[in-house]
């Protein structure tokens, strides 16, 4: 009898099981070799496991190739509508497992995009990803004596085995008004679908310098010059831009933007021309919104909007409004979000020196408009100026989702409260122009990396009981239901829980040398560090339960270790203070012999993908508790209740469905509704109000600001607190009160692991609705008007003696 085998070897299980439907094992240990050998050039004496890794990474490639070639041929000769997601922010990151467990044999993106790239492969949709392949990605985050310090992340410097450079399809990325070239190198990435023959294509640019130097420079000696200038044209692809939710119009953002629309329209018009059918000659452009559909996702790719008016009038010589209608069919812009900071609004200096052509195409966008605008409402000055492209007041700026919203057939937002607050708050005069534009589309994630690669346990325990089939279909998880009171499947589903939860302390104390108590609950806050997400609520009550517990040592307290996690943007000075602040609590905290191991706070260093996916299965609390109304919908809140954890949050972005999916009672839900901000800022915020009438945030308030957690700098804090008592726009104390009662609420249940791992179970069941599968069907029907293409195989059926035969060769490997 075979020996059973382990979570680490389960996940190797499905890993494999779409190479052994290739080949037999043999013939999979000779291609690792062979790249071992051949392509690292390394034997086993030598090797590290980086090299086996991409000994790894290049055999399951090998059997990628294969499929992506079939895709790229079927897409050549069905000719289907193909979808276009631009996006400025897909981030390599590991990409190995996701591609495995999708062969049958983990997707390569750090965001959203990558489950919608995922849910476009698996759905069999042929669409393409574009966007910047950037030379350094978002930061690394050192926490040094409490602060944060950034480091480069230098990602490529080993090297990547998935991409494919493509220097055959090299472009001129962009040409500037002082005649700067940048040429644009594709970089393609498999995009493999769940267990079906759909490989789709992820192509990033990286800028590269034309190799012609200035002769005259050259002549007079100036090679040296001629070679340093190179870097100006490549700094494009240099580095990402952190999503700080604030919009700083620097010069080589907006070239960033501009490279990457200019590169993937003249690729997506080349591939039209290609596979058009019918007379040789000049290309006819009357089916381009038939045959194509670009989402934009958020305001940063806005520019193609001008751009492809540019090529449709100057190069393709059509009529302003033949190429106008057809530009408005093809775009579709998604919102992410309300926060007016966040918006992008490019000064029209700026674009006059760089892009003047597209400033005219621009003006004249804006002046039709405004002629419709003018039409419609006569004399309504006021109106004009709201709905115009153009910002007036004070520096002359385009508002970049203005232009979104008029040169494309349909906006959206990404969660119903989300959508609606577009609707009548921030596009209110577009949305009753025209209302049927407006739609919703919320988010989703996909269940291949957020469930079956980041726990196994769970994901096998699932289909033991309703089968495999919810991978594909994440509604079936609603069987759950007839499982919430079955002994077995919630003692199963809690050791799982507990499993997850003494992986993850392990790996606290190795990486933080501080003792977790694993019974306790782990309470876990991660995500960007922002002043709407209100990691600053949540550091209150950190210390008003240390508060409680000194002041009765002997009293019941509920154990809980509190994990907080995420970046701050380089240059957001509040967001920094609150890190520090959290760290700080964090060392009081966790050095009180008092408080023993009743209370815990950590701060994860570097949060990001592969930290996510050892955390997100041991969470037992997730905290989405920002102010209603800012947080456009998230993905994390969808992610923590698909791995079973309980939701402690307000009323915004998804936590809104997802009450309604659940129902209200399985979430704990505290707080203002987005109604009751309204009328408070109607009334005006007092925050001094609040401190006078809450003993306990008084206690809290008036320690920060002593410097009791900053006792070499007792002012150490006074900007946070400054900002808390006079300018919080997001009105933390307000939501105080209500929020500690919820969190009594939460340690009242945890106290009944029974009762607590029912309602887990009845939230696993209500995922169904946050795939991220169900989103681009949505978008797909509703928005691009496509379909799936068939190039659907049934998985492999290997028998499990061959798979486990397989994962113990591999093992020895």
């Amino acid at each position: 009898m075979a020996t059973p085998l382990t979570d680490q070897e389960k996940r190797k299980q499905i890993s494999i099981r779409g190479i052994v439907g290739v080949e037999n094992v043999a013939e999979l240990k000779k291609s690792f070799n062979r790249h071992l050998h051949f392509t690292l050039v390394k034997d086993r004496n030598i090797a590290t496991p980086r090299d086996y890794y991409f000994a790894l990474a290049h055999t399951v490639r090998d059997h990628l190739v294969g499929r992506w070639i079939r895709t790229q041929q079927f897409y050549y000769e069905a000719d289907p509508k193909r979808v276009y997601y631009l996006s400025l922010e897909f981030y390599m990151g590991r990409t190995l497992q996701n591609t495995m467990i999708n062969l049958g044999l983990q997707n390569f993106i750090e965001n959203r995009s990558s489950c919608f790239l995922d849910s476009m492969a698996t759905l069999g949709l042929a669409a393409y990803g574009y966007g910047i392949r950037y030379e350094y990605g978002i930061f690394n985050q050192k926490i040094r004596d409490g602060w944060q310090v950034e480091e480069a992340d230098d990602w490529l410097r080993h090297g990547n085995p998935w991409e494919k450079a493509r220097p055959e399809y090299m472009l001129d990325g962009s040409k500037w008004v002082d005649t700067q070239v940048v040429l644009a190198m594709p970089y393609d990435t498999p995009i493999p679908g769940y267990m079906n023959n759909t490989v789709n294509t992820m192509r990033l640019w990286s800028a590269r310098a034309p190799n012609d130097f200035n002769l005259r420079d050259f002549n007079v000696g100036d090679y040296i010059q001629a070679v340093l200038d190179r870097n100006l044209a490549e700094n494009i692809s240099r580095v990402l831009y952190p999503n700080d939710n604030f919009f700083e119009g620097k010069e080589l953002r907006l070239k960033q933007e501009y490279f990457v629309v200019a590169a993937t329209l003249q690729d997506i018009i080349r591939r039209f021309k290609t596979t058009k059918k019918g007379t040789p000659g000049r290309t006819s452009f009357e089916s381009f919104p038939d045959k194509v559909a670009i989402q934009l996702n958020d305001t940063h790719p806005a520019m193609a909007i001008p751009e492809l008016m540019r090529i449709f009038v100057d190069i393709e010589k059509l009529d302003w409004d033949t190429a106008w209608d057809l530009t408005r069919r093809t775009f579709a812009y998604t919102n992410h979000t309300v926060l007016p900071e966040a918006l992008e609004r490019w000064p029209v200096e700026l674009l006059e020196t760089l892009l003047p052509r597209h400033l005219q195409i621009i003006y004249q966008i804006n002046q039709s408009h405004l002629d419709r605008i003018s039409a419609l409402f006569p004399n309504n000055i006021d109106k004009l100026r709201k709905m115009s492209l153009i910002e007036e007041d004070g520096c002359k700026r385009v508002n970049m989702a203005h232009l979104c919203i008029v040169g494309s057939h349909a906006v959206n937002g990404v969660a119903e409260i989300h959508s609606n607050i577009i609707k009548t708050e921030v596009f209110r005069d577009f949305s009753e122009l025209e209302p049927e534009k407006f739609q919703n589309k919320t988010n989703g994630i996909t269940p291949r990396r957020w469930l079956l690669l980041c726990n196994p346990g769970l994901a096998e325990l699932i289909a033991e009981v309703i089968g495999e089939d919810y991978v594909k279909d994440l509604g079936q998880l609603e069987k759950l239901n007839d499982f919430v009171d079955d002994a077995a499947f919630i003692r199963d589903v809690s050791k799982v829980k507990q499993d997850n939860k003494l992986k993850f302390a392990q790996y606290l104390e190795n990486e933080y040398r501080v003792k977790i108590n694993p019974s306790s609950m782990f309470d876990v806050h991660v995500k960007r560090i922002h002043e709407y997400k209100r990691q600053l609520l949540n550091c209150l009550h950190i210390i008003t339960m240390y508060n409680r517990i000194r002041k009765n040592p002997t009293a019941p307290f509920v154990p809980r270790t509190v994990i907080i996690g995420g970046k701050a943007a380089p240059g957001y000075h509040m967001a920094k203070m609150i890190i520090k602040l959290i760290t700080s609590v964090g060392e009081v905290v966790n050095n009180d012999p008092v408080v023993g191991n009743k209370l815990k706070v950590i701060f994860l260093e570097n949060y990001r993908v592969s930290l996510a996916e050892k955390v997100i299965p041991a969470t037992d609390l997730s905290e989405q508790i920002s102010t209603a109304g800012t947080e456009a919908s998230g993905t994390g809140n969808m992610k923590f209740m698909l791995n079973g954890a309980l939701t402690i949050g307000t009323m915004d972005g998804a936590n809104v469905e997802m009450a309604e999916e659940a129902g209200e009672e399985n979430l704990f839900i505290f707080g203002m509704r987005v109604e009751d901000v309204a009328e408070l800022d109607k009334k005006g915020y007092d925050a001094m109000s609040y401190y006078k009438k809450i003993p306990e945030l008084k206690e809290v308030m008036d320690q920060i600001t002593s410097g009791f957690f900053s006792p070499k700098n007792p002012e150490l804090f006074k900007d946070l607190t400054n900002m808390l008592f006079k300018y919080d726009r997001f009105k933390v104390f307000a939501d105080f009160e209500a929020y500690m009662k919820c969190q009594e609420k939460v340690s009242k249940l945890y106290q009944n692991p029974t009762e607590w791992t029912k309602m887990v179970i009845k939230n696993i069941a209500a995922t169904g609705k946050f795939s991220s599968d169900r989103t681009i069907t949505e978008y797909a029907t509703e928005v691009w008007g496509v379909k799936p293409t068939d190039l659907k195989i049934p998985p492999p059926n290997e028998p499990r003696e061959a798979i486990e035969e397989t994962v113990r060769a591999l093992k020895k490997m």
